[in-house]
């Protein structure tokens, strides 16, 4: 199982480039980045944030965790998705979701929150076509457009993976029709693994190879001295996030505790599937990755320097 390391937060781009280059030195496979336009909390943009990623770091992967598609015109969303591609060298995977949790958002941005399903449904394959660098002309039932040709392309042949989150019925199809790969959120094992065979099964219907499909689940984690601390820590700062008690949840769906119990935690999800954990890091983040690195028994990465 491949570990991530979801970073993103109220800081400068120095201290966001320390971060990204201590998780790739420590042995972390991916550094990601969440998104919103108008959020409780303070929250940067991912896409700027993680080219201060790609400017620290040379072989870990950079995701967004996740972009809320809907909220931008599919040309602009490939045209800045490709261009970090691009500046990465082909390391970007993006990830996406609908959105719908803050609405004012939606109405900031002009979109009706009702019509974020099918805008998304309708942008992911035209994503991949701008991708190609060719022209592409479109006209559907949100977007239309003349001959647009983006350059230059990604480096990735056909673009970045797109890896679809969500916990509903609707995300689990579309990431059988459009995903390569699909990213849960806040699951136990055992809801994980029901989503992912669900997704498969739709996906090998849909006439698709269904085990090319990526296994990705994003949750929070906290090391602390014990379990209850660590639950405290974890409960709190979601609690804030999510306007109501969050303990339960923390418990149920986090890698919270001392490192044993944060290793062990992820050895069960490991065990249901999942092929790429990515940990959202609750505390001082210097100190926490260094903690989970030890927990999860990462191999620490020696650098090429850069050609």
């Amino acid at each position: 199982m491949e570990v991530g390391l979801l970073l993103s937060g109220l800081a400068t781009a120095d201290k966001l480039s320390a971060l990204a280059a201590a998780a790739e030195r420590l042995g972390f496979d991916s550094v990601w980045a969440g998104d919103h336009v108008a959020f409780p909390a303070p929250i940067i943009d991912p896409l700027q944030v993680l080219a201060c990623f790609a400017a620290a770091t040379r072989v870990v992967r950079l995701g967004t965790c996740v972009y809320l598609v809907p909220l931008r015109h599919p040309t602009v969303t490939a045209k800045q998705v490709a261009s970090l591609d691009y500046l990465s060298g082909g390391r970007v995977v993006f990830g996406i979701g609908v959105g719908g949790e803050f609405p004012r958002e939606f109405e900031a941005s002009g979109v009706p929150v009702r019509q974020r399903g099918g805008r998304t449904n309708e942008a992911l394959p035209l994503l991949r076509r701008l991708w190609s660098g060719e022209p592409v002309a479109h006209s559907g039932r949100y977007f239309r457009f003349d001959s647009v040709q983006l350059k230059p392309p990604p480096t990735q042949k056909n673009g970045p993976p797109i890896w679809v989150g969500g916990r509903s019925t609707a995300a689990l199809e579309r990431t059988a029709m459009f995903g390569d790969g699909y990213v849960g959120y806040l699951l136990d094992p055992a809801g994980f693994g029901e989503r992912m065979r669900d997704i498969r099964g739709r996906a090998t219907a849909a006439g698709r190879d269904a085990t090319t499909i990526a296994a990705a689940l994003m949750t929070f984690a906290v090391v602390d001295e014990s379990r209850d601390a660590a639950l405290d820590r974890a409960a709190a700062v979601l609690g804030a996030m999510y306007g109501r008690d969050m303990r339960r949840a923390a418990e149920r769906y986090c890698v919270v505790g001392t490192e044993n119990d944060c290793g062990e935690a992820a050895a069960r999800f490991a065990a249901a599937g999942v092929e790429h954990l990515i940990l959202g890091v609750i505390g001082e983040p210097f100190a926490q990755i260094r903690s989970l690195a030890a927990a999860l028994s990462l191999t620490p990465r020696t650098i090429p320097n850069p050609s």
